[in-house]
């Protein structure tokens, strides 16, 4: 029985990317972030807060999973000079563009693309680099509960 060949990538070649700051990722989805526990403690000691007056002023619940805050357009904190976190800024932020769905298809990437001026610019990334940033486990889903939160007070 002959072997499946397997597809290969688009992006096994490499993507350039930098960060521009433009915000683009800051407002998808309505500017929702999802970060986890450990992102919410980067961020708070950041800020230099404690976790609970962090989640208190910076957090709220969304269709059952708790999500930064934001203006209903972008992420809050998002502002006139970009994300007042960058040095701290979550998962899901950091691993941008190289999500599990925005590499799925070229088609897919052509779109993110258009949404995202950084791409083409800066850095090279290899196909390695980008396989372990997309492989990342909290890009996207499920940030703390409460009874976690309670456990960092």
């Amino acid at each position: 029985m002959p072997k499946k060949k397997q597809k290969v990538p688009f992006y096994s070649p490499g993507v350039k990317f930098e960060c521009t700051g433009c915000g683009a990722c800051c407002k998808l989805g309505g500017g929702f972030v999802y970060p986890s526990l450990e992102d919410v403690g980067f961020a708070a000691r950041h800020l230099d807060m404690s976790v609970k007056e962090f989640t208190d002023t910076y957090m709220d619940k969304h269709e059952r999973e708790y999500v930064f805050k934001n203006d209903g357009d972008n992420c809050i904190f998002y502002g006139e000079n970009g994300c007042t976190i960058y040095e701290a800024r979550p998962t899901q932020c950091r691993t941008y563009p190289f999500w599990k769905a925005n590499l799925k298809s070229k088609y897919r990437w052509k779109i993110t693309e258009e949404e995202c001026e950084g791409i083409g610019q800066g850095k090279h990334f290899s196909f390695v680099e980008i396989e372990a940033i997309k492989n990342q486990t909290s890009q996207t889903p499920a940030g703390p509960s409460p009874e976690e939160l309670k456990v960092q007070k």
